[in-house]
């Protein structure tokens, strides 16, 4: 999740029991999953990090792995705004300290990007220069949070992001409304022919 939609959204937990968690950022990248139990955690690093680290505490270890859905923003010119990619490294673009970059451990079923990860809307050139100088191709608000817990918890993780702008200020809030709802059925689509256990 990128663009400047709000932060104060509280989880929303319509998970079952099972070892596969199905996880959003927005209700609206999961508007086209209302059938499939998932997790939406709200958007930034601290509400993806609290709600999932909650969510785990209540399975109670029967997560094994976790499949992240959503959108992101483009800073590079490779990505194309069709196609769902996979995270293969996730880095911080906010944190000024030693920040390693995290290859999340899971099955491969999408072509491999690098997402970089912060508490900013990126809505402007500059920033989208200084995050592609770190070697990231898309940018969005949760993947690092998400991916550092799951490797303190050696879960497997699957992140799959389809492109939904250019991380710049030619996007408004209500296009990127109607793009969203496009793209969550873009990424269904893509689940019903690359990942059919979530629709057992």
């Amino acid at each position: 999740m990128q663009h400047g939609e709000s932060t104060a959204q509280a989880p929303q937990r319509t998970a079952a029991p099972g070892s596969t968690l199905l996880v959003f950022a927005h209700r609206d990248e999961a508007s086209a999953f209302s059938d499939v139990p998932h997790l939406v955690t709200g958007v930034g690093k601290v509400n993806a990090a609290v709600s999932l680290a909650g969510e785990l505490a209540d399975r109670a270890g029967s997560v094994s792995r976790v499949i992240v859905l959503g959108t992101a923003g483009v800073v590079d010119h490779g990505p194309d705004l069709d196609t769902v990619y996979q995270i293969g490294a996730v880095k911080q673009h906010d944190f000024s300290l030693p920040s390693p970059a995290i290859e999340p451990r899971g099955p491969v079923f999408a072509p491999k990007l690098t997402v970089a990860t912060g508490d900013v809307f990126v809505q402007d050139d500059a920033q989208r220069t200084r995050i592609a100088e770190l070697g990231a191709e898309l940018v969005d608000m949760e993947s690092y949070a998400i991916a550092a817990l799951c490797a303190r918890f050696d879960l497997e993780l699957v992140i799959l992001k389809v492109p939904s702008d250019f991380a710049d200020s030619s996007t408004t809030d209500e296009e990127w409304d109607t793009i969203v709802f496009r793209k969550s059925e873009q990424l269904r689509a893509f689940a019903e022919a690359e990942l059919p256990e979530l629709f057992v």
